[in-house]
């Protein structure tokens, strides 16, 4: 199958990227710069220039795929509510290249769920849109089903390396920049995660099983505690780690205090069960216990 990705020179995308190639797909992957392009051909993949807001682009590299997996985000949180408008037309312009035919569009999500009292399972429907949530895909995907858009839905958590780790990967650099690794009062609060590349393995597994509406926790660990989160980042840092009150989280962290204070966890049980998926990676504790550092410790 010939899939077009975008954000396939991305953290999560270019792990995509090598996950289909390694098992017999080819990949048109979108790039915007000649370092991007070179990494993909050293890949094994076909470059398609194209950005976010170059919605003509992104149709034709759509028209020229058996499928599309939206992995891309603009992420310059300063203009978040504005990127999730770009991230929205962007989905919507590739939906209308694929209505009318089983061609599927898989979209990347968040586990911004209603649930209330329990673990949300894949069952549960996306957050409203508001000011304070204004991540939209999951949104765009549903409206582009009722228009016979072939559209999938994976919901991502914390999907983490010794590299990168999600909204983790900004704890650790506060704590680098301030001089403590921080939580919000007990640190109750729990953050799903998974692996990336168990996180590819499952938009592979997603694609070849094409269920039209399909909604998939891509969850390995159901929910880590924060406050072990800052505790192993304190360690490898040898920094101290400390709570703060809810007023002193947002001088730490700024824009992200909301994020750090959630409990975004999830259950992946049907999920396992759809599509026969076995989350093998390391753990997010041992990676952030592992976390690659430069050779100043930053």
């Amino acid at each position: 199958m010939r899939v077009f990705v975008t954000g396939a020179t991305g953290f999560v995308g270019s792990a995509v990227v090598k996950e289909l190639i390694a098992t017999g797909h080819s990949v048109l992957g979108m790039v915007r710069n000649d370092a991007g392009a070179q990494a993909l051909r050293a890949a094994g993949a076909t470059v398609h220039s194209a950005t976010l807001e170059d919605f003509p682009a992104l149709r034709a590299g759509a028209e020229q795929a058996d499928a599309v997996i939206y992995t891309a985000f603009i992420h310059d949180f300063a203009r978040f509510r504005e990127n999730c408008a770009i991230d929205s037309a962007a989905i919507e312009a590739m939906g209308e290249t694929l209505a009318g035919s089983s061609r599927p569009l898989i979209v990347s999500s968040g586990l911004g769920v209603r649930a209330e009292g329990r673990l949300p399972t894949e069952d549960d429907q996306p957050r409203p849109v508001s000011d304070s949530y204004p991540r939209v895909s999951e949104h765009t995907a549903a409206a582009l089903a009722e228009r016979g858009v072939h559209t999938i839905v994976v919901r991502l958590p914390q999907v983490h390396d010794t590299r990168r780790q999600g909204f983790v990967s900004y704890a650790v650099r506060f704590a680098r920049e301030k001089g403590t690794s921080a939580y919000v009062g007990e640190g109750r609060n729990r953050w799903a995660a998974a692996h990336v590349s168990d996180v590819a393995r499952l938009y592979r597994l997603a694609l070849e099983k094409n269920r039209a509406g399909a909604r998939y926790h891509a969850v390995a660990e159901e929910g880590v505690p924060f406050r072990e989160i800052a505790g192993i980042i304190g360690k490898k840092l040898a920094v101290p780690a400390i709570s703060l009150t809810t007023n002193q989280s947002a001088e730490h962290f700024g824009w992200y205090a909301g994020f750090f204070a959630m409990d975004l966890v999830g259950s992946s049980s049907k999920t396992r069960e759809e599509l026969g998926w076995k989350p093998a990676g390391p753990t997010l504790l041992a990676d952030l216990a592992n976390l690659e550092l430069a050779p100043d410790g930053r």
